[in-house]
């Protein structure tokens, strides 16, 4: 027999039934990444990282500086639709400006 609920007796014959309460797991999160390339200006850069990724101009310098010399950074972990639309914003923008910088994500 399935046990789909929890079943509390109260005296006698009563018996009151609940439903279980489901297992809820966290949504997958994703890393978003920026991509170095030998053609976006460092302030555009900062700029990016500052306005899209609210990042304060420390820390902005300092993950520009990483993708510069390793290749890439992680801008910030989200959600999936957050990550997405926070790729597709950095793209675009850079687009915009004519600056081929890019972004992807990954699953953490």
């Amino acid at each position: 027999m399935s046990n789909e609920f929890d079943h509390d007796w109260h005296g006698d014959n009563e018996l009151t039934v609940s439903p279980l309460k489901p297992d809820l797991k966290e949504p997958p999160k994703f890393k978003v990444l920026m991509l170095n390339d030998d053609y976006t200006p460092m302030d555009f850069v900062i700029e990016v990282l500052e306005g899209l990724f609210r990042m304060e101009r420390e820390r902005a310098t300092k993950t520009m500086m990483q993708v510069h010399t390793e290749g890439l950074a992680q801008c910030g972990i989200f959600t999936f639709e957050i990550a997405e639309a926070k790729v597709e914003q950095a793209n675009s923008y850079a687009q915009q400006h004519g600056h081929p910088l890019q972004c992807t994500m990954e699953e953490e």
